[in-house]
């Protein structure tokens, strides 16, 4: 197993710069988005040859190869202040709602899991879960390997955990690794009990792709959970909401780390996710048993806080 980010291996290049334009893209206002699906499709390119497959970043329309460069430019632009671009996202309940997501999964509670936690890269579910298995259920077996994509996000996860008891111990590992084609030598079938991914998979060029994954590591048995940021309801919050985030926290981003673009994207992109019951059929094509196509008790999803963030949960039979 990897113990440190030196054994990790670079699937993608290390690209420095800040997120810079795309050539021409095609932009969509956010009233438009918001019954957009946000996978990829088969249509012209933007040089209008046909057969290019394309896909969205933010409300931009981009070729789909180029997707991948420019989410990893925004993340490698936030990693340091990763944290505080999601007390801003949020208002610092980001923090409540994933201490609620750990709870709900009870890891430990039925054993020892060994768990993969993908586009986890800082750590804080990674530490979440090891802390709930261990304080809930005297577990220290329990196991977390920490996928991400971006090595300046896991570099901040390895700083996180050096400060805690997990460090050097066989319960943690870090591994950079693409979610949507996690190589079958590292990431064998049938591995893992428990797989979460939170407010990751909306950067991810093929949602399809990452369900399909997560399916193929998961035991049978193994449960597919994740916290993502989502469609809100209640038309006045909803309002509330979309002034806030289009407003206050591209203007955070200016002031807290000097990067406005990334922070619009970061906005963009939860608007172009699909709604709670589109994203719980992709769960449920993806070979998932969920809860009946609704909200709530025995339902696919649980809405937090209106619907700002949502829980889904799949198992794998």
């Amino acid at each position: 197993m990897h113990r440190s980010l030196r054994q990790l291996r670079p699937l993608v290049p290390s690209a420095r710069s800040r997120l810079s334009p795309v050539a021409s893209v095609v932009r969509h206002s956010h009233q438009d988005a918001q019954t957009t699906p946000s996978s990829s499709s088969s249509s012209p390119n933007l040089n209008g040859e046909h057969g290019s497959r394309t896909t969205h970043f933010g409300f931009k329309t981009v070729p789909e190869e180029q997707k991948e460069s420019l989410v990893r430019n925004v993340f490698e632009s936030v990693a340091s202040s990763y944290d505080v671009m999601n007390d801003a996202m949020s208002l610092g309940v980001h923090r409540l709602w994933k201490d609620d997501f750990v709870s709900r999964l009870k890891p430990g509670a039925r054993g020892p899991q060994r768990c993969i936690d993908v586009a986890g890269g800082t750590g804080d579910i990674a530490l979440r879960i090891l802390d709930f298995a261990r304080e809930k259920y005297a577990d220290r077996e329990t196991s977390v390997d920490v996928v991400d994509i971006n090595g300046e996000m896991l570099k901040e996860g390895y700083k996180r955990f050096k400060k805690t008891m997990y460090h050097n111990t066989p319960q943690v590992a870090f591994k950079q690794a693409n979610a949507q084609c996690m190589p079958e030598e590292e990431f064998p079938s049938n591995t893992y009990d428990l797989y979460t991914i939170a407010f990751g998979i909306r950067n991810c060029t093929s949602i399809p792709d990452v369900l399909k994954e997560a399916y193929r590591v998961l035991k049978p048995g193994g449960t597919f959970a994740c916290l993502e940021f989502s469609r809100v309801n209640n038309p006045l919050l909803s309002t509330l909401y979309d002034q806030y985030s289009f407003t206050v926290i591209p203007l955070l981003g200016t002031i807290l780390a000097g990067d406005r673009e990334s922070y619009q994207y970061l906005v963009e992109s939860i608007r172009r996710f699909p709604p709670q019951p589109d994203f719980a059929k992709m769960i449920a094509d993806a070979g998932f048993t969920t809860g009946a196509m609704h909200e709530g008790k025995g339902g696919a999803w649980i809405d937090l806080w209106g619907g700002i963030a949502s829980i889904h949960t799949g198992v794998k039979l």
